[in-house]
């Protein structure tokens, strides 16, 4: 008699799941454009603003550290780390607000898009997972040591946050204009033309 209750629990069980399975909804259709649109623009920010390699140079280089040392007064020297921490903190925190942005995107909208191999998803997975843990690392560093403490920790924010892009671009890729193409303007003189 145990049994057969364990049995029907466990089937009554099973099929609350599947109907909450059924029942469960998806993300709305009639949103997910805002949400194309603000995955683009993140990869955006971070394609042009926050990874090329001249900006990460010119944040955490020690090139200008070096000068600052060399040439001027302790004081100014502290007002330098002072400023320059404040600015790498500022870099790390929108990297991982954007990221952040992309992730929740690939979690909830990806597949509206076409299918992405196995492989690829647990690439990505695992670049967001590191790249999630090496910016709040990256911050933590920032925060204690100034911005020369963690060259490598920004390396591998760095690299993970390039490879997402990756990925991340090739799943907005029809986001993209084609080529600067034009429809043809068949409205008459004066008539709007769609650039593409």
């Amino acid at each position: 008699m145990i049994t057969l209750i364990i049995y029907l629990l466990i089937g009554a069980g099973l099929f609350v799941f599947l109907l909450a399975l059924a029942l469960r909804k998806g993300a709305p259709v009639e949103g997910c454009g805002q949400e194309f649109v603000e995955a683009r623009q993140a990869l955006q920010t971070l394609r042009s603003g926050l990874l090329p390699a001249d900006l990460i140079e010119g944040i955490f280089g020690r090139g200008d550290l070096e000068y600052v040392t060399a040439e001027t007064v302790p004081e100014i020297h502290r007002m330098f780390l002072t400023e320059r921490k404040r600015i790498s903190l500022i870099w790390a925190s929108r990297v991982r607000l954007e990221i952040r942005n992309l992730m929740h995107f690939h979690l909830g909208y990806s597949r509206f898009q076409g299918k992405m191999s196995l492989n690829t998803e647990v690439r990505l997975a695992i670049d967001f997972l590191v790249l999630v843990l090496a910016c709040r690392a990256l911050q933590l560093v920032l925060f204690a040591r100034g911005p020369y403490g963690a060259p490598a920790i920004v390396g591998v924010a760095a690299g993970a946050a390039a490879r997402v892009c990756s990925i991340s671009e090739k799943s907005l890729a029809f986001l993209n204009p084609l080529g600067g193409a034009t429809l043809p303007n068949d409205t008459g003189s004066g008539g709007a033309t769609i650039q593409l």
